[in-house]
């Protein structure tokens, strides 16, 4: 199963079109917030795929969740944007909260910072800001096979 996550495009909805485009294979797409207009806009244009997402600090009047878990091929994926959890100062709340909801996979964004990690029996997955605010515009990819886990960091 693949899996591709952005967050933070704010606007750049141009971004968010070239992703999704370039990865027609995918199985599912995450946006973890700030940006949730830019991604209701790609699900309009593509609603063959399947997408999900949460809100972000700059998702104002948004109904979306600010924290979601869902399963992929048996391993539970944790996903917020990030800012409820402080991830700007420390991962120590966002792990509490994905551990006690037994995650195999957290995924946040809010920093704009692309990272990449194994914690605790967790893959600890930030794939930055789509938008390339702040730098390069980066996005992630995770593939779930029957050999394990494998996030990557991808310039867009």
């Amino acid at each position: 199963m693949r899996i591709v996550v952005m967050s933070d495009s704010h606007k750049n909805l141009a971004n968010v079109r070239k992703i999704v485009e370039k990865h027609e294979e995918a199985d599912l797409f995450l946006h973890l917030g700030d940006g949730e207009r830019d991604f209701e806009d790609v699900m309009a244009l593509y609603p063959q795929k399947s997408y999900d997402h949460v809100c972000g600090n700059c998702d104002f009047y948004s109904l979306a969740p600010t924290f979601n878990m869902i399963k992929a091929d048996s391993k539970r994926i944790f996903f917020t944007h990030g800012h409820i959890y402080n991830v700007k100062y420390s991962l120590s709340e966002l792990l509490f909260a994905a551990q006690g909801r037994g995650a195999d996979i957290v995924l946040y964004g809010h920093t704009h910072i692309s990272h990449s990690e194994y914690i605790d029996g967790m893959h600890v997955v930030n794939p930055g800001s789509c938008s390339g605010m702040g730098g390069s515009a980066t996005y992630a990819i995770i593939d779930i096979t029957k050999a394990g886990i494998v996030p990557v960091i991808v310039k867009l």
